[in-house]
């Protein structure tokens, strides 16, 4: 039997191909070396290759790995591989347990822990860009301004950004269109990714940080990079569900097992 039964190519919040964020999904009948799980992550060579190994319970055992190393947490490639196993699913994790529903309109629902960001001094490398507030959340440093404009035309210097010490710098600000709450970039390129697309976890962040400031409980996202996508939060107690859609773009066939 091999070793990966089904190796996936995913746009996940995405509502048509080559928009949102890609990730792998690998279906795996275990975990072999994480050497090996971490060459095939750079040799897909996208933000996140997800690798699903079922329990005898009918959860998984979930794994994240960029190109360069194994993540904590991941929300794109949890929607991915839910939308893999048909839209539900339970995830034993590195951040405990992770479960996703199918929810309107296509849209997958993943239950995930909130990650409130602590207010800090704010840092001179940004001060460019007029931030009113700074903080950090256990992953990512959470930077907000007034302008979406600055946001949108941010330009990303991998060694200012690498500074921060964290897995991702978040930059934030209010949204201009009256049915999108916040406007969102995210770069990581301390674990080998500039730019992500559309990241879940940054917006267990994001969530907490625009739901305390909006009184809302209920919000949507934009993030605003180059290839675009939306997450709807939804804020209960200490949780958060994030929720968006799928695109199947492929197949892929590993040769070497």
């Amino acid at each position: 039997m091999p070793l990966i039964s089904e190796l996936m190519l995913i746009d996940a919040f995405a509502t048509r191909p080559f928009t949102g964020n890609p990730a792998a999904v690998a279906l795996c009948d275990y975990f072999p070396g994480d050497s090996y799980l971490q060459a095939i992550a750079a040799e897909i060579n996208l933000s996140e290759t997800a690798f699903c190994v079922p329990r005898p319970d009918g959860a998984y055992d979930l794994r994240w790995f960029t190109p360069t190393t194994e993540v904590a947490l991941c929300g794109h490639a949890t929607l991915a591989s839910a939308h893999v196993l048909g839209g539900e699913a339970a995830f034993h994790t590195a951040s405990g347990i992770l479960t996703c529903s199918r929810g309107d309109n296509g849209e997958i629902n993943m239950d995930f822990p909130l990650d409130p960001p602590t207010a800090i001094d704010p840092l001179p490398e940004y001060s460019h860009l007029a931030p009113v507030w700074t903080g950090r959340g256990l992953f990512d440093l959470l930077i907000v301004v007034d302008d979406p404009d600055s946001v949108k035309s941010y330009t990303p210097d991998p060694v200012i950004l690498s500074r921060a010490g964290t897995r991702c710098v978040i930059i934030t600000a209010p949204s201009e269109q009256p049915t999108i709450d916040c406007v969102s970039r995210v770069f990581a390129p301390n674990v080998g990714v500039l730019e992500d697309p559309v990241t879940g976890s940054a917006h267990c962040t994001l969530a907490a940080y625009w739901g305390q400031r909006l009184g809302k409980n209920r919000l949507y996202g934009e993030q605003a990079s180059p290839r675009g996508g939306f997450v709807s939060m939804s804020v209960k107690g200490d949780r958060v569900t994030l929720g968006g859609r799928c695109v199947t773009v492929g197949r892929l066939e590993l040769m070497i097992e």
